[in-house]
């Protein structure tokens, strides 16, 4: 099954995945300016991309963006036990996460109204991470890992870089924290995290059935505390992205009955839309003359068909918020 996957004359020789995943071998000056100045750039192009909403300007930032080469570095460097390569790849990207999110929080300073962003597409996708997004980023990495082990599939490497998603979500951080929303920056780096957990994985595995692994009992030992430490984190990582889901699931069928019970109260108005906030919906509606019908016939029609703990707001057309239930 190997020689299949890998044949001999297409597989690449180990120390060429080292030299290519390794930051600190070989060229040294050149691997680090090159992997700073492509990941200040892809930051940049990817904070401009999220608050101009602009996907195809995200893309760009996706593809020239560095950060796959070493998590997958921490990939090689647990299945080889190479313990020095873990831990300067770990070290790589951290600095990079720190840099990226600074140049999305400075961004967001020229950001005059934070509620510009509450509709920005490129924002919403990526503050609510499911468990989905999990399986899409293993299976990303499985290609990225088998396209750096043979030398046949190098041309395969950017559209993995574009399935990825590294650097955006990042700048999504450093924007939502520079406007003060926690709660959509914890979400963000949330699908972050779990994107890399999910290519160590993924690299881990490949790079092991493709024979990288060495068979000293001392790398050995060192291979199954790694392997232990990455199932402890697809573990972590896994429970928070299936409670969102839930929760996900739970919002469109409540979204479905607030939007029917509202309509139904509303009479000759008309809902604009639901948007939530955690567990509590705002619906907007238009009235002829911002005369709405009394709230407490919309809260009786609500409270057998939602949970205590969610919340219902009312904003009409002139601006006024009106609370219709209340959480427990």
């Amino acid at each position: 099954m190997r020689e299949l996957l890998l044949p001999p004359v297409t597989r690449n020789p180990v120390e060429d995945l080292l030299d290519q995943l390794d930051l600190d071998s070989g060229e040294r000056v050149g691997k680090r300016s090159g992997f700073i100045i492509m990941l200040i750039l892809s930051g940049v192009i990817a904070t401009a991309g999220v608050l101009l909403d602009s996907t195809a300007t995200v893309i760009g930032a996706m593809i020239i963006a560095p950060l796959g080469t070493p998590i997958l570095g921490i990939a090689v460097g647990i299945v080889t036990g190479r313990a020095r390569l873990v831990l300067s790849s770990v070290l790589w990207v951290s600095g990079a996460v720190a840099a990226v999110i600074l140049i999305g929080a400075l961004f967001s300073l020229g950001v005059p109204n934070s509620a510009n962003l509450n509709a920005n597409s490129q924002i919403a996708g990526r503050t609510s991470p499911q468990l989905m997004d999990l399986v899409a980023a293993l299976a990303t990495g499985v290609a990225g890992a088998f396209a750096m082990s043979r030398k046949d599939l190098s041309a395969v490497l950017p559209g993995v870089a574009i399935a990825i998603s590294l650097v955006p979500p990042l700048a999504v951080v450093g924007v939502t924290l520079g406007q003060g929303d926690f709660d959509g920056a914890v979400g963000a780096f949330l699908l972050f995290f779990s994107n890399v957990v999910a290519l160590i994985i993924a690299g881990a595995i490949v790079f092991t059935l493709a024979g990288y692994a060495r068979d000293a009992l001392s790398q050995r030992s060192r291979r199954r505390r790694a392997y232990a430490i990455i199932a402890v984190l697809t573990v972590l990582t896994a429970i928070p992205l299936a409670l969102n889901t839930v929760v996900i699931l739970a919002q469109a069928a409540w979204t479905a009955r607030i939007q029917a019970a509202t309509t139904d109260w509303l009479g000759e108005g008309e809902v604009q839309g639901i948007t939530w906030k955690n567990l509590r919906a705002r619906v907007a509606v238009e009235a002829p003359g911002g005369r709405v019908p009394p709230l407490s016939q919309l809260r009786d029609a609500l409270e057998p068909d939602l949970p205590t703990f969610v919340g219902v707001d009312v904003n009409v057309t002139d601006g006024v918020v009106q609370p219709v239930t209340k959480t427990d």
